[in-house]
């Protein structure tokens, strides 16, 4: 049943209901270690920042109604029981709108399909803030919700939208269509667009983290240099997949220089990418395959050209001859670590650094001078008769 309510209402899925004996965050904890999961992989599922889930379960910070909504999904579970709201049977209304139309309802009680009551799983019978389920019997399991949970499946299906026609240009009712179910399913897991984009944000990062973190795995590079290219080829838009990830990124690039929330995740993002990038290079001079650099500013500098070369990509088609592809960013950026990582050998330039940028650059005249040329003796003068 979705309760139709003004902003101010229990019902608003931003509010922060009163948890001053703490039942809420017990009932909450509860749930998360029947999930068999850590807590870290639990805020995944919820598309919750982990942080913001270990402070509310610590007291620190209080759940808005929208997160408990999306905790009782992942858990299976009434969202008025994590509130400690009475019996099914008497309870008032939780203060949680009910998700509708899917296969995931609660009703009027509410109660799970068939009006069993939700309980976490491997919870039932338990004494404490689990509680034993009105009837005093096991909680019956409900229907699994499509695509591991409902908010991962709409987030899933938000990322697309984004990708194939921009954020702005998404709408919620596009969003309900894609997952088949209501607006009012949508609003009940979150509450507006902002908290929607924010989600959809956290929800690539982690993505890109853990498929990179998997294709090092699977490639088993032998040493730095070898995962450094494993890293190029995974950031050069070549599959469809890739080129819809960065259409993604570029829109959230833009988000972010409004939103200060967005701003706040995307600057976290690329400190782990850019300290990723950094201990591979670490990693690389210490194996002797990559030249004494700073790794930090080396990290900057091709975290930099791959955001650059990868937007050139996006924005040429396949028969433009004056665009840039997928393969000559490739090269481009092969080419740039051998110039700038590569171990010096006879002959070559001292590695690029920080404090090498002040220096005086290179005249024209100079350039073209190859070292070869500069060490070869000036030929003997013919001999006379």
């Amino acid at each position: 049943m979705q309760h139709e309510a003004d902003p101010k209402s229990a019902a608003t899925p931003g509010r922060r209901p009163d948890d001053e004996t703490g039942e809420v965050a017990s009932r909450v904890r509860a749930v998360v270690e029947a999930a068999g999961c850590s807590q870290r992989e639990f805020a995944r599922r919820i598309v919750m920042d982990p942080s913001k889930l270990s402070r509310s379960l610590s007291g620190t910070r209080r759940f808005t109604v929208a997160e408990l909504a999306r905790i009782a999904d992942a858990g299976e579970v009434d969202p008025g029981w994590l509130l400690g709201s009475r019996a099914p049977e008497t309870q008032p209304d939780s203060g949680i709108p009910t998700e509708t139309g899917t296969d995931t309802d609660t009703d009027a009680g509410g109660r799970g399909p068939g009006g069993t009551d939700r309980q976490p799983r491997g919870l039932a019978g338990a004494t404490g803030p689990a509680g034993p389920t009105a009837s005093g019997g096991p909680a019956t399991a409900p229907a699994a919700p499509p695509s591991a949970g409902r908010p991962l499946q709409i987030v899933r299906e938000t990322v697309r939208l984004i990708a194939e026609r921009g954020f702005h240009a998404v709408r919620v009712a596009d969003i309900a269509t894609a997952c088949a179910t209501s607006t009012a399913a949508i609003h009940y897991h979150f509450p507006g667009r902002a908290e929607l984009l924010e989600a959809s944000v956290r929800w690539c990062m982690d993505e890109d983290t853990a498929s990179r973190a998997a294709r090092i795995r699977e490639a088993g590079a032998e040493d730095a240099a070898a995962e450094l290219r494993e890293l190029i080829a995974l950031q050069t838009p070549r599959s469809e997949q890739q080129r819809r990830q960065w259409r993604v990124w570029l829109d959230l690039w833009a988000e972010a220089a409004r939103s200060t929330a967005i701003g706040r995740l995307h600057v976290d993002y690329y400190r782990q990418w850019r300290t990723t990038v950094a201990e591979v290079i670490r990693r690389g001079i210490a194996q002797g395959v990559f030249r004494p650099v700073d790794p930090e500013f080396a990290a900057l500098r091709l975290t930099a050209l791959i955001d650059g070369l990868a937007t050139q990509v996006l924005a040429s088609t396949p028969d433009d001859p004056d665009g840039t592809g997928p393969d000559a960013m490739h090269e481009a950026l092969l080419a740039y670590v051998s110039a700038e990582l590569a171990p010096p050998t006879a002959g070559t330039t001292a590695p690029v650094t920080a404090e090498a940028t002040t220096t005086t650059p290179v005249t024209a005249e100079a350039a073209t001078t190859t070292p070869a040329a500069a060490a070869s003796p000036a030929p003997a003068p013919a001999p006379t008769d």
